[in-house]
């Protein structure tokens, strides 16, 4: 069996995450408090108990599920021995998870990454004025079809891919005019179905640019450590192995198409056969049946999925 380690990105959050690991596992709530610490919040109160509309809010959402992403990881490690450089072969994250794979890889400390992922959440929503971008999905759409779309709905403005998340389903991102247009035009392109997203930001795409010269100023002041295992890029769907190349991948991730279909194809034609989606909820296991039914996904983000992990490992 040869696996990877994948981590969610914003949507997977949901209020009372992470509670559960923090209660029974030590390493778990050291996890959730060094991120308090880091930002000089009780983040950790506001995903136990909190409101839903600011859980979700792009500045707390982004470093809360690198969280409990994490404290899924570190209470692995603490509960069952495991090293991830034995245990995974590649680690990748979906957008924010980006972040959480270096973390788990060692290359970013973990009070660095909540700081980066509260400053890149504040940053993108800051980048464009609330209702003036938009984002949808493209059910049923091949990356061929939706960047034609795309193109023809851009009349002028940014209409792009923001995502490629699985066969059958791909994200476009722009002006929310654009965008509007482009699911207008779907079902001309033989596109079952197209539906806004309630997102707050265009992400991923050129009009996050500011946010990318905000990215790209901080990491400036940040150390990238030597990584563990290799981390498979957003923007390239290619391994990284070397830390020197890591802050201008995320400086370009934030304007870039998360090609997360290609990041997956790339690991299992390398052999693996197995992904643990580590962190709250199961979108990324879903994914991944789309993408390869021959994988075997599971997810991990509960005390008692990480216990269930430890008994089969």
């Amino acid at each position: 069996m040869t696996t990877a380690i994948i981590f969610p990105g914003q949507g997977s959050q949901t209020v009372g995450m992470g509670r559960d690991l923090h209660d029974a596992f030590p390493a778990a709530r050291a996890v959730f408090e060094e991120v308090d610490e880091a930002l000089g919040e009780p983040l950790s109160r506001l995903m136990f108990e909190g409101d839903e509309g600011e859980l979700t809010l792009t500045r707390n959402a982004q470093p809360a599920l690198m969280a409990v992403s994490i404290a899924v990881i570190r209470a692995l490690e603490a509960e069952g021995g495991w090293r991830i450089a034995e245990r995974a072969a590649f680690v990748a994250g979906h957008s924010l998870g980006e972040y959480t794979a270096l973390t788990a890889a060692g290359c970013l400390a973990l009070a660095d990454s909540a700081r980066l992922l509260r400053l890149r959440g504040e940053a993108m929503q800051a980048a464009v004025p609330v209702g003036a971008g938009a984002m949808a999905a493209l059910i049923g759409a091949d990356i061929g079809q939706a960047e034609a779309v795309a193109q023809a709905a851009a009349g002028g403005e940014v209409c792009v891919v923001g995502n490629d998340n699985a066969p059958g389903q791909v994200v476009i991102s722009g002006a929310a005019a654009a965008v509007e247009r482009a699911v207008a035009l779907a079902p001309e392109q033989g596109i079952k179905r197209a539906v806004m997203l309630p997102v707050s930001a265009p992400f991923h795409s050129p009009l996050l640019a500011p946010a990318a010269e905000v990215m790209e100023e901080a990491f400036e002041e940040v150390s990238f450590t030597p990584l563990a295992v290799p981390v498979v890029a957003n923007v390239t769907a290619r391994p990284v192995r070397e830390a020197s190349g890591v802050p201008a991948l995320l400086v370009r991730q934030v304007t870039a198409m998360v090609r997360w279909r290609e990041s997956v194809q790339h690991m299992a034609g390398a052999g693996v056969d197995t992904l643990i989606e580590a962190g709250a909820g199961k979108v990324l296991t879903g994914l991944a049946r789309r993408i390869d039914r021959a994988l075997g996904a599971s997810a991990v983000g509960t005390a008692a999925e990480v216990e269930a992990l430890l008994e089969r490992a």
